[in-house]
C-alpha cells in the first residue's frame, strides 16, 4: 500500500511539471503602483492657528518602487519639488489672520527615461520634470541630473493651516543708555522684529511723556531702528523735537515730535506695529528706577567739563567766566561734565547737541575726549560756532588725531615737567594778548608746530623752553587753542581773566 502511493505522488508531480512547462503564460502583468503620501505638523498637535513661521514634515512610500521626491503647494495651483522630509516654512501674513492649503504629494520612479518638458499627472501641471542646473541657464541641458518622475499620489496629502499673526516684539539696544541730564538731544535706538518676518514690520510709533494721547504719537517706517531728537526752536512756545532718521541731519522726518518737557524729568517711548495691525508693548527710557532731565540751554555759551584730575580746576573757570567782562556771562552759559554726562550713540549725538550754541570753551586734563573733538569741532565751526580750547594732550600722540580738529602740522616730544614760575610769553604780533605764568608744576607739556597759511601764534616759551606754539588762534578765528591747563597759569592774577576776555569777546566778538 505504501508503495503504490509512493508511486502515485511521483507520477502526480512529474506531470504537473510537465503540464507548467508547457502551458503558456497568461499576458497580464500588474501595473504599477502609485506611491502614498502622509504629513503632519511639529509638535504633532491638533491643527490651530499656526504661527506664521512653522516645521512641516511628510513622508512617503511606494508598494512597488521608490520614492524620488515630493510636489508641495501651499495654494493648489502653483508646486514645487523637493527631496526633502521636512522644511520650515515662513508664511507672508496679510491683514489678517488666514488659513493656508498644504498639500504633498510622492512622485515614485517609473518615469519614461527621458527629460520631459511637462509633467501632466491626475489633471495637475507640474511643469518641466525638475532637474540641477549645472550652468545656471534656466533650461535641462543634455547631461544635467533630472529627475525622471513616474506615478505621482493621485490623493495628495493635505493639511490646512490656520496661520495666527504673531505681535512684533520690541527691545532696546544695549547702548542706548541715558545719561542723568541732557540738553534737548538725545538719540534712541531699539531692536525689533516678528517671527513672521521682519519685513511685516510697517510702523513705528514714538512718544514723549504721555502714550494715551494720539496727538502726540508719531508714525515712522517700520524699518527705521535708530533716531535722534532734537530740539526744533529753543525759543518756540511748545518745543517741538525735530526726528533725525538714523540719526542723520540730512534726513529729517516731515513730522515733529510734541510733549517735551524743558528743566523737567522726560520719557521716550516706542512701539512696533505689523500689516495686520497688531502691535508691541510700548517700551520706555528711562526705566522706573532712573531719571532723564532734560535742561533748556541758558544761553549761547557752553561750558565743557572734559577734566577728571582732583583738584580746583571746575571752581576756577566758573569764578573767571562769572567775573569776565564785569559779570557779563554770569549766569548765561551752561556746564557740561562730558565725564558725568556720557551720551548714547555720542558720534551722533554730541555734534547735535553742540550746536544748540554758538561759543564753547572746552577744558581738559591729559585725557581729553579726542575721538569727540574730532567728530564734532568742524562740524559745529562750519555751521558758525567758535571754541576756545584749554586742552592737554596724551602721553601717547598720533597727530592724525588732532589734525582732524586743529591747525597742527606736528607736535614736540613731551616736557615730563614744567615748573612753576614759568613764563608763557605773549608773541609779540598778538595784540592785546596778557602774558601768563604756571603756578604749578604741569606733566606732559607739548607744543605745536602750526602752518602760517591756517593759523597765527599766540603764546609760545621763552629761553627756548619749548620750540613752536603753547598757544594760537587759527585765521578764521573761531578756534583759539592754549595747551595748558589755564588755572594753573594765573601766577600774575587776573591775566588768565583777560585772555577770557580778548578771545571770547573780541575775537570771538561773543554778545551774550
Amino acid at each position: 500500500m505504501k508503495s503504490y502511493l509512493i508511486r502515485f505522488l511521483a507520477v502526480a508531480l512529474i506531470s504537473a511539471t510537465i503540464i507548467s512547462c508547457t502551458d503558456e503564460l497568461v499576458d497580464n502583468p500588474v501595473s504599477n503602483l502609485p506611491p502614498d503620501t502622509g504629513l503632519f505638523l511639529v509638535p504633532d498637535t491638533t491643527i490651530s492657528q499656526q504661527p506664521s513661521k512653522l516645521q512641516m514634515h511628510w513622508w512617503g512610500d511606494d508598494p512597488d518602487g521608490l520614492v524620488i521626491g515630493y510636489y508641495i503647494s501651499w495654494d493648489n495651483t502653483n508646486w514645487g519639488f523637493t527631496t526633502r522630509n521636512d522644511s520650515l516654512f515662513a508664511l507672508q501674513i496679510g491683514a489678517s489672520d488666514t488659513t493656508y492649503p498644504f498639500q504633498v504629494i510622492a512622485c515614485d520612479n517609473s518615469g519614461n527615461g527621458t527629460y520631459d518638458n511637462k509633467v501632466l499627472r491626475n489633471g495637475i501641471d507640474f511643469g518641466p520634470e525638475p532637474f540641477i542646473d549645472n550652468n545656471g541657464n534656466g533650461i535641462w541641458d543634455n547631461g544635467e541630473k533630472y529627475y525622471d518622475i513616474g506615478d505621482v499620489d493621485p490623493t495628495p496629502a493635505k493639511l490646512d493651516v490656520p496661520i495666527k499673526n504673531s505681535s512684533p516684539v520690541i527691545s532696546w539696544n544695549t547702548l542706548t543708555v541715558l545719561p542723568d541730564t541732557s540738553f534737548p538731544v538725545m538719540t534712541f535706538a531699539w531692536n525689533a522684529s516678528d517671527i513672521d518676518g521682519d519685513a511685516t514690520i510697517s510702523k513705528i510709533t514714538i512718544c514723549l511723556n504721555d502714550t494715551s494721547d494720539p496727538a502726540d504719537r508719531v508714525v515712522i517706517g517700520g524699518n527705521i531702528r535708530l533716531i535722534t531728537l532734537r530740539i526744533n526752536d529753543l525759543n518756540a512756545a511748545e518745543p517741538l523735537m525735530d526726528i533725525l532718521i538714523d540719526g542723520s541731519e540730512s534726513n529729517v522726518f516731515s513730522v515733529q515730535l510734541r510733549g517735551l518737557k524743558y528743566n523737567d524729568f522726560n520719557k521716550f517711548f516706542v512701539q512696533a506695529e505689523d500689516i495686520s495691525g497688531a502691535k508691541s508693548e510700548f517700551i520706555s527710557l528711562p526705566s522706573s528706577s532712573t531719571n532723564w532731565y532734560v535742561k533748556k540751554p541758558t544761553g549761547k555759551f557752553l561750558l565743557i567739563d572734559d577734566y577728571i584730575t582732583a583738584d580746583d580746576a571746575s571752581s576756577f573757570y566758573s569764578t573767571t567766566l562769572n567775573s569776565v567782562n564785569s559779570g557779563a556771562l554770569n549766569g548765561e552759559y551752561d556746564v557740561w561734565d562730558l565725564n558725568k554726562n556720557k551720551l548714547p550713540f555720542s558720534n551722533i549725538s554730541f555734534p547735535v547737541t553742540l550746536k544748540l550754541f554758538k561759543y564753547i570753551f572746552w577744558y581738559t586734563d591729559t585725557n581729553p575726549s579726542l575721538e569727540l573733538a574730532g567728530n564734532s569741532v568742524r562740524k559745529f565751526t562750519e555751521s558758525g560756532g567758535k571754541v576756545f580750547f584749554s586742552m592737554q594732550f596724551p602721553q601717547t600722540l598720533d597727530v592724525i588725531n588732532i589734525q582732524s580738529f586743529l591747525p597742527v602740522d606736528s607736535t614736540s616730544a613731551p616736557l615730563s615737567f614744567l615748573l612753576p614760575n614759568t613764563a608763557v610769553s605773549a608773541d609779540p604780533n598778538a595784540v592785546n594778548y596778557p602774558g601768563l605764568t604756571t603756578t604749578a608744576s604741569i606733566a606732559r607739556v607739548r607744543t605745536t608746530y602750526i602752518s602760517g597759511f591756517s593759523a597765527q601764534r599766540v603764546y609760545y616759551f621763552a629761553n627756548n623752553v619749548l620750540p613752536g606754539a603753547i598757544g594760537f588762534i587759527n585765521n578764521e578765528k573761531n578756534i583759539f587753542f592754549i595747551g595748558l591747563p589755564l588755572h594753573r597759569c594765573d601766577g600774575t592774577a587776573g591775566n588768565v581773566s583777560l585772555l577770557f576776555n580778548k578771545v571770547l569777546f573780541d575775537e570771538f566778538g561773543l554778545i551774550p
